[in-house]
Order: C-alpha cells, then structure tokens, then sequence
C-alpha cells in the first residue's frame, strides 16, 4: 500500500465520522434546521469519504448545494449530547497528569513518522491520531458508545466553520493560478517607488498579515504575496531570500491571530468553549499580533540586509 492509498483512508475514516455527525444531526428533532444540517455533514462528509470516485461537476453540486444550505440558514448546531460533567471530574481526578497523554503521544508519534519514515506529515498525523484515540480509550476506560457520540459531538460543535479551512486552501490555489501575485506586483509598484529598503519590508509584512486575514491561511498568502512584493521589493534589492521567507510567514501568522478567516485557530475555540462573543478570542490577540508584527518588521530589515 503506497503513501496516498493509506492517506486515502485516513479521508476515509474522517468522512465516516462527519456521517456520524449527520446521523445525530438529522435525529436532533429540536433543532428547526435539523434537515439542513444533516444534509451538510453527510454531503461533506460523503465528499471526503468517496470524493475520490466522484466527478468533479458532481463534487461541485454538491459544494453548490452546501452553500445554498447556509445561505439559507439551514445549518445549525443544534442541542448536543452534553458532558457527564460528574462522570468527567471524576475521570480527571482518577488519570491526573495521565489525562495529557494521549496528547503528547500524537505529537510525538506524528513527528517520529514525518521525520523518520517516507511515509510523510500527513499520514503521520493521521497514523498518530488513531494510535492516541485508542490510547485514550484504554486510560480512561470509555466503550465504543461514548467515543461515536464524542467523536460527533466535536464535529457538530465546530459548525460550518469545519468546511472553512479546505475552501481557504482552494482558494490560495486559485489566487496563485489566477496571476494575483502578478497584479498585486504591479498596483504596489506603481503607488510605492522601488529600492527603498525600510519600505518594501513594510510593504511586504504588512500585506502578509492583511492577507492572511482575508484567506484565512498564511500558506496561502504566502505564495501570492511574495511573488508580488517580497521578491521584487526585497529579494531584487538584496535581501536573504531565506531570512525574507521565514520572517515573512511569521509576519502572515500575525493575521492569523486578528481574522475569524482562521476558523481552526478563533472559531473553534469560541464553539467549543460555548462562548457568547464570537470575536472573543480574537479580540485578545490583536494587541499581540500587531505588537508581533511591528518585530517582525524590525527584524526583517536588520537581518535581511
């Protein structure tokens, strides 16, 4: 079995556990949009599970069909099987540090196989996160029940902000593919004279986070953005292609800290955490982020050059 047979399953097994979602979604009567929303999770799920067999007109339907399903305000969390909060305590006072162990394992397992194996991050991650569950199962003595209906509960309590980090990838790819870079090159260009050093690593920070913030990805914006500002505003002009690279990216993670475009890092926790303010965990992080961006920037134009 090759690399991408075994992340296949992996794709596999995540969209099984998105069906589960769907299951418990369309039997939660209390829920007034309890249709939509288990239309979302078993289409999103049955595109993750056998997207691969699929034509892509039919996966894009069915993309179509989820975005009118949220339009309409179909799609809702609804009432979620909560926590034996008794049960939980009693659990994390019995395993103590233990408790954390699962955690560790999965990254340390994901890590050894990425590094150590040609199997690569992503199926090592995957590999890593079957390994922890069933260490999980076994330390705190949880049956086959409790997991399905904790493995559903977290997917349906991260909402329609699940979907959000592939359509951001897509849409880095049709940035990059459209010429962006190349626009963005030439409008900056024409506003803001070339040469200056201080002001194209401005530029170029400063346009790393703002992109983040509206693709929601670094990895993204990093593409399109360097190819328009970094390369010609710094890189042409002398600067350390790898210093510029590095310190770039991590100019893009200050967006990252200052959009709900980044669902997995300001959504979910605000869904998880049942909080009320939807920009919580935003709101404290800016300060952070702008002050990181500033750094980022001094940094840039003493190491670069």
């Amino acid at each position: 079995m090759n690399v991408n047979n075994i992340l296949e399953l992996f794709y596999v097994l995540i969209g099984i556990i998105m069906i589960f979602a769907s299951i418990e979604s369309f039997r939660d009567k209390e829920n007034s949009a309890c249709i939509g929303t288990g239309l979302f999770w078993l289409i999103l799920g049955l595109i993750f599970a056998v997207g691969k067999y699929l034509p892509n007109f039919v996966i894009g339907l069915l993309i179509i069909l989820i975005g009118i399903l949220s339009l309409m305000k179909q799609i809702k969390v609804g009432k979620i099987k909560e926590v034996n909060k008794k049960l939980a305590e009693k659990s994390a006072k019995r395993l103590g540090g233990w408790l954390f162990f699962p955690s560790i394992i999965l990254a340390i397992l994901s890590i050894l196989i990425s590094e150590f194996t040609k199997l690569g991050g992503q199926v090592g991650i995957g590999i890593a996160s079957v390994v922890a569950l069933i260490i999980a199962m076994i330390i705190s003595k949880a049956d086959v029940k409790t997991t399905y209906h904790d493995s559903e509960r977290m997917v349906r309590s991260v909402g329609t902000a699940g979907i959000l980090p592939q359509l951001l990838a897509t849409l880095g790819v049709i940035f990059t593919a459209s010429g962006v870079g190349d626009i963005t090159s030439k409008t900056i260009s024409g506003i803001f004279p070339v040469g200056n050093h201080l002001l194209g690593v401005v530029l170029y920070c400063v346009a790393m986070a703002i992109f983040t913030m509206i693709m929601g990805n670094a990895f993204a914006a990093f593409a399109v953005i360097t190819a328009g500002i970094g390369v010609p505003f710094i890189v042409a002009q002398g600067g350390n292609p790898a210093v510029v690279a590095a310190i770039g990216m991590t100019a893009g993670y200050c967006g990252t800290l200052m959009t709900p475009m980044a669902a997995n890092f300001n959504s979910l926790p605000v869904a998880l955490m049942e909080m009320k303010d939807n920009l919580g965990v935003i709101e404290q992080q800016v300060p952070v982020a702008l002050t990181l961006l500033v750094i980022q920037i001094i940094l840039m134009y003493v190491l670069a050059f």
